[in-house]
């Protein structure tokens, strides 16, 4: 098993002694422009309109496989986001607490499976090539998506095809939706980082979404106390008051906001902010939900995460791969989707 040091979130370490600044040039700016068009819906539905609970979506690998997944209808309202200072486990980049109001969407009920990434990656990989070429202007010709170069290792590391996939780039993961997106022709996208503090909530105002006791995490997570130093199989725990799954331990999940500490107190500004998206750049993207060698703390529905430089330490290439991140079986993703004219 993958004998990892802990990331900046997980050592608790100050955010300046990684030397990211939030100031440098944006990196894949135009994937980010493209990306929010995902966000955008001509039909915002209105609260007594009565949309589907959830549905069945199935695709067709290039072998002919037909693959499914379910996803599941996140309700919209208001809440609360962050942790208030007196909660235990509490970092600064959780406040200070604001309120939220998020439009429903759907969710995938599990992350983001081997399975299914990897009919992804059998259509659309790539013969090797640069990774500092220019990122495509137009990402919003999905004919026109090009897929990830050839994974330096073995894409599930050992694992079974209903595990979580793991090892991807937020890069490759943005990438899949838009592949599925084509698939499909729904808008498939990655949440955004209050989206899914929201649904791990699920209505609730306690500290993990559960409850308050931690002695019930053993019924839905996988963690450091539990997992046996490994990822596990999709689904296999208790889910939360709204049908999701691992929603905390697991695998950590890309979601689409770059990550900021400071990000709160701006939103907090705004009574309430309206579906934020976080901030407009940035140089990492934040994670979220903790993995299956995370302490109890890390997996409080308010805790935060990012990318950190020693992700991509498994990587042998230089420059570093924009598509993979070798040996890290700790990151995967789940998706989303917004509400379209066609939701009845």
């Amino acid at each position: 098993m993958l004998l990892r040091e802990q990331s900046a979130y997980s050592s608790g370490k100050a955010w300046s002694k990684h030397g990211l600044k939030m100031n440098r040039v944006v990196k894949y700016v135009a994937m980010l422009a493209i990306s929010v068009v995902a966000f955008q819906c001509s039909d915002v539905p209105s609260e007594d309109r009565k949309l589907p609970k959830g549905y069945t979506e199935t695709v067709t690998s290039k072998s002919g496989e037909k693959i499914s997944f379910e996803m599941v209808l996140v309700p919209g309202g208001t809440f609360v986001m962050g942790s208030p200072k007196d909660e235990p486990g509490r970092r600064d980049d959780e406040g200070p607490q604001y309120k939220v109001r998020i439009d429903p969407f759907y969710l995938c009920t599990t992350e983001t499976t081997i399975e299914f990434f990897l009919a992804y990656y059998e259509e659309m990989v790539t013969a090797k090539r640069q990774d500092t070429e220019v990122e495509q202007a137009d990402r919003g010709d999905l004919d026109a998506v090009t897929g990830p170069t050839p994974v330096y290792g073995d894409l599930t590391m050992g694992h079974e095809k209903k595990h979580p996939a793991m090892g991807m780039t937020w890069y490759n993961a943005v990438t899949f939706c838009e592949w599925l997106s084509r698939k499909t022709g729904r808008k498939y996208r990655l949440p955004t980082e209050a989206e899914w503090e929201y649904a791990c909530r699920a209505g609730t105002t306690n500290i993990f979404g559960f409850g308050n006791d931690p002695n019930q995490f053993a019924d839905y997570a996988w963690y450091e106390a539990n997992s046996d130093g490994e990822p596990h199989e999709v689904g296999k725990k208790k889910p939360n008051a709204w049908g999701l799954y691992d929603m905390w331990g697991n695998v950590r999940e890309w979601v689409y906001d770059f990550y900021s500490p400071i990000v709160y107190r701006e939103a907090a500004k705004q009574n309430p902010s309206v579906n934020p998206r976080g901030p407009a750049g940035g140089e990492v993207h934040a994670a979220r939900g903790g993995d299956y060698n995370s302490a109890i703390k890390y997996l409080r529905c308010a805790a935060r995460d990012y990318e950190d430089k020693w992700w991509r330490s498994g990587d042998p290439q230089m420059p570093k791969s924009k598509w993979w991140l070798p040996q890290m079986d700790f990151i995967g993703f789940r998706i989303a989707r917004a509400i379209d004219p066609n939701d009845k």
